[in-house]
């Protein structure tokens, strides 16, 4: 069943496949194998929306979707009222160890359903709004005493996030004054500030009785504040995803001891409710789960994520802990493409001419051709299967009249159209005995 979506969202997802791109949206209507999943997750983010925590760790090979299936979970998360937000993790960007900087960088990726990323503005503007709308709702006073009354319902909607996060807090109030006086430099810098940027000015802290930047642990309480702002905003909670966690095996020793200690600290302060109507899943490769650089090596969390992955995985339990994912075969490559193919018919101008020439006997080969290409790994085709759909069948088929895929195209793949995966299956390669550039 192929869920209907409209024509704009439909252009998008076709925009995105002819780059090789994954979608930003609309994703479920390419999701593929996600059924046996969807009941379970929906299930926990009605949990976390009431008011409890989840983590959950996705485990798949490279190719397997899990970047699709992440940013699908987003998606179906912004629908049901989630800010999301995903982030990448790296030694230099990103070490998972500095919660500083993973706050700065998920602050940074945050996004709603109605907002892009980069959302943490507005919503803390929304909230603004929401107070100010309160306190107007049936009050005939002038500026001055409808300024007052309007600070004086941020100080007590403020209050219940100073006993946890005080400073989070008055970053808050600050941001408030500053917009108030009309100072946009100084509310722009405590903004900023809120969400882990370094460099602010001191002036602009001094304006708030601020002094330094957030540090690891500060980082913990200023998430518990996000969360506080986002639930009395309205917002059923926040999905945070940590993607690529198979990176921390490339770290030195000491900084990877450090990441697997706190992603420990992460599952030990969700159990003990400290960050209520948070979702953390994170992704990672078998390796990072099973192998000796990977959680094994720190025992205690090795212990936390243990998933019976010896049974037929048609057995798999979708509500432990770990959840992993099978890599595409051929007739789930085909399957995506006639979805890509009803998308595709269904915004352009010769419906009927798609159907007739891109029919299902030619997908299947081009299918088929791809994945030969490719090693005969299924698992690492459908980036190149669907730029190659779109960009080099349907969009000739839909914009010349004389053009029959049949006849005409003869599908070619260059070297250099290939990403680090691609090449490895092309040559033969096992994918984990490649530096790949994550």
């Amino acid at each position: 069943m192929i869920p209907n979506i409209s024509d704009g969202r439909a252009k998008e997802i076709l925009n995105a496949l002819r780059r090789g791109t994954v979608p930003k949206r609309g994703l479920g209507a390419l999701a593929v194998g996600l059924d046996r999943f969807a009941p379970t997750l929906l299930e926990e983010l009605g949990l976390v929306k009431a008011g409890s925590s989840q983590f959950k760790a996705l485990r798949g090979e490279y190719g397997s979707g899990k970047t699709f299936f992440s940013r699908w979970f987003q998606e179906q998360a912004q629908h049901l009222g989630f800010a999301t937000s995903e982030i990448q993790i790296s030694e230099t960007e990103t070490p998972l160890h500095h919660l500083e900087t993973v706050y700065r960088r998920f602050m940074e990726q945050m996004a709603t359903r109605e907002l892009e990323h980069g959302a943490f503005r507005g919503l803390l503007d929304a909230w603004l709004f929401d107070v100010e709308e309160t306190v107007s709702q049936g009050s005939d006073t002038d500026d001055s005493a409808f300024e007052s009354a309007v600070a004086q319902a941020v100080e007590k909607r403020l209050k219940s996030i100073s006993d946890f996060a005080p400073l989070f807090a008055a970053g808050v109030r600050g941001y408030h004054r500053a917009l108030l006086e009309q100072k946009d430099d100084v509310a722009e810098g405590l903004a900023a500030w809120l969400a882990g940027q370094p460099n602010v000015s001191a002036s602009v802290k001094r304006f708030a009785g601020l002094k330094g930047d957030i540090d690891h642990f500060g980082a913990l309480t200023f998430l518990q504040g996000l969360l506080a702002l986002l639930k009395d905003l309205g917002y059923a909670g926040l999905v945070v995803v940590l993607d690529e966690v198979e990176t921390l095996q490339r770290f030195r020793r000491d900084g990877r001891e450090k990441s697997l200690n706190a992603l420990r600290q992460w599952l030990d302060e969700l159990d003990k409710g400290r960050f209520p109507n948070l979702y953390v899943l994170i992704t990672g490769t078998a390796a990072f789960f099973d192998g000796p650089k990977g959680i094994r090596g720190l025992p205690p969390l090795a212990q936390r994520l243990q998933t019976d992955f010896q049974t037929e995985a048609r057995f798999d339990n979708p509500r432990a802990v770990q959840i992993r994912l099978s890599g595409f075969d051929l007739n789930r490559l085909i399957e995506v493409g006639v979805r890509v193919r009803h998308l595709f018919a269904q915004v352009s101008a010769h419906p009927d001419r798609i159907e007739q020439l891109a029919n299902d006997d030619l997908l299947q080969r081009l299918a088929r051709a791809i994945t030969g290409e490719l090693g005969g790994q299924a698992g690492v085709a459908p980036r190149l299967f669907l730029k190659k759909w779109v960009a080099e069948v349907l969009d000739r088929v839909d914009q010349f009249p004389d053009f029959d895929p049949n006849t005409h195209y003869q599908l070619t793949v260059a070297n250099h159209e290939l990403s680090a995966q691609e090449s490895a299956a092309r040559a033969g390669n096992p994918l984990d005995d490649i530096d790949l550039e994550l």
